[in-house]
């Protein structure tokens, strides 16, 4: 009764530091989304997917305070040509971002929504969210849903010549945002999306995406870096027949970092591959937490993440594959390992199948190491000094995730990140 009475009383003080903005068309979903905030509770090392993860900087009513990080490095991504959307503290920012227009995609801003009765992401918001938070509660997603100031709905109709680039800044020690986007791909649509920047001091992020029949998304994230942020973002996707979706996220450094994906398959021949490479040291906490739903014919799904871990930091990965009754010939592969560079450092693991067909091809792993002894002596013996030996083998290690990403020059760019942070930690 009293953890019960504590929850409570956190979840109310949570609450009663934010103010629900004028909803429009998405009010309904957003006093749906306070209810079941109300009645699931914010997030506490007693629940189950949260036994590896102190929530308590995630929800207490101010955000911690975090140093704003000065970086001599080019932002990500600016490489390509992209359309540029920046939000600046969680605040869209129109003399940051382009133009939102281009052919074969419809760009509005959720505050722009908020004012009109009618929009087609009515039919989305808060939808996806609301239907994950079956079998697992996930309360900080629905309190995105009811209480972000700002997002994007992005409508693809065709296919962009560019990507649409999300860019996130953090220019306040406070700031606290609370972002939600929405994403349609229709039919035959197909369309690239990049994400990067800090954010915030603190950042709730939920991003409901909806792939119609034969639509395809890339989707491939940078989190960092060397920065003292708090984050807990939120994927939500749906899958139609044929339709892809590949995402990748990067994550480099930060104090905390949550990293939610639920996708439920529901078209036949439907591919989805979920990967992340996370490199840390310190204070540095990352949690994985994936769960992938087979409810069609045919379907296939990859997880793959990597985790490099030192000076004391953890990494977590939660990893669920679902194979509903009637989901026959599904192929599902699941692997997630961690290289720990020292002792202080941990890996914390929970990888499962739940499979109620009996025509599959499933298969999941985990594994945690230090460095391969026998090939660091080869590579010694070779001339190459102990460090930078190191380095080669802990890139050949996050290998496997970075080749999820198709975009051969966009993995380029991720590579040569990880190099960089590899680098100035010799």
């Amino acid at each position: 009764m009293a953890l019960a009475q504590a929850k409570q009383s956190a979840t109310e003080e949570r609450l009663a530091a934010l103010t629900m903005p004028d909803a429009g068309c998405t009010r309904k979903a957003r006093e749906a989304a306070l209810a079941r905030v109300r009645e699931m509770g914010l997030p506490g090392r007693r629940d189950e997917y949260w036994k590896y993860t102190q929530p308590d900087t995630l929800i207490s009513a101010q955000a911690p305070a975090a140093a704003l990080f000065q970086n001599d490095e080019a932002p990500m991504f600016n490489e390509f040509d992209r359309l540029k959307i920046v939000f600046i503290d969680g605040v869209f920012s129109p003399e940051e971002s382009d133009e939102l227009s281009m052919e074969g995609v419809t760009i509005d801003r959720l505050e722009d929504i908020c004012c009109k009765d009618i929009h087609w992401a009515k039919e989305l918001y808060g939808v996806l969210e609301a239907n994950g938070q079956t079998p697992v509660h996930r309360p900080l997603a629905a309190l995105n849903t009811a209480f972000a100031s700002d997002g994007v709905a992005i409508h693809v109709t065709g296919k962009p010549a560019k990507p649409i680039s999300l860019i996130y800044r953090h220019a306040s020690e406070t700031s606290d945002a609370i972002l939600h986007h929405v994403v349609r791909v229709e039919s035959g649509a197909e369309v690239t999306i990049l994400e990067n920047g800090p954010a915030a001091s603190r950042f709730n992020k939920c991003m409901e995406i909806d792939i119609a029949d034969g639509g395809t998304l890339h989707h491939v994230r940078a989190q960092g870096r060397d920065h003292q942020r708090r984050a807990a973002t939120h994927m939500f996707t749906r899958m139609g027949t044929e339709s892809v979706y590949k995402s990748f996220t990067l994550t480099v450094n930060g104090v905390l970092t949550r990293n939610e994906q639920v996708v439920e398959l529901t078209g036949d021949d439907a591919v989805v591959h979920v990967a992340g490479a996370c490199v840390g040291d310190g204070e540095f906490h990352h949690d994985d937490t994936v769960f992938v739903t087979h409810d069609a014919v045919n379907c296939e799904s990859r997880q793959v993440f990597k985790k490099v871990l030192r000076n004391g930091a953890t990494g977590v990965f939660q990893g669920k594959i679902l194979v509903k009754a009637g989901a026959q010939k599904t192929d599902g592969y699941q692997i997630s390992q961690s290289l720990l560079l020292d002792e202080d450092s941990q890996f914390l693991a929970k990888p499962e199948l739940e499979i109620y067909a009996d025509d599959v091809a499933c298969s999941h792993g985990s594994t945690s190491g230090a460095i391969d002894e026998t090939a660091l002596f080869y590579l010694r013996s070779r001339g190459v000094p102990t460090k930078e030996a190191t380095d080669m083998l802990t890139l050949a290690f996050l290998a496997e995730a970075v080749q999820e990403i198709e975009d051969e020059a966009l993995a380029e760019v991720i590579v040569t990140r990880l190099q960089d942070w590899l680098a100035r930690r010799r």
